[in-house]
């Protein structure tokens, strides 16, 4: 079992930056590759980012490219979204997610693929 808990949400302007956290307990982090997601109001939760277990392979959503980055600390046992360039279509509650995996280098991009979750933590960009 793991416990992921994220926070550094909040209201931001248009072109502002926000880094959001998911401090994780539990089993052992460097065990689990890990993701964000994001759902709007009204929409489906869509994919953001992810990395591996290793903190070299990532790979993000076309709609952040560029502009978000996901890195984690595996002796702190937390995973970061730095989240620069924020756009109003951005507003989001944003979750983290793990998933155990015995590969040091794959990602996930399915909200399917993984097992555990976050609370969430609500994101609002202002125009």
């Amino acid at each position: 079992q793991v416990q992921l808990v994220e926070s550094g949400g909040g209201l931001v302007q248009a072109g502002g930056s926000l880094r959001l956290s998911c401090a994780a307990s539990g089993r052992t982090f460097s065990g689990y590759a890990m993701g964000w997601f994001r759902q709007a109001p009204g929409k489906e939760r869509e994919f953001v980012a992810a990395i591996s277990r290793s903190t070299d392979w990532t790979f993000y959503a076309d709609s952040v490219k560029g502009r978000f980055t996901i890195s984690r600390d595996n002796a702190k046992t937390t995973v970061y979204l730095q989240m620069n360039s924020l756009k109003p279509e951005d507003t989001a509650v944003y979750y983290c997610a793990a998933k155990a995996t015995a590969n040091a280098y794959v990602r996930f991009k399915g909200q399917y693929e993984y097992d555990y979750w976050g609370q969430g933590t609500q994101v609002t960009v202002s125009s």
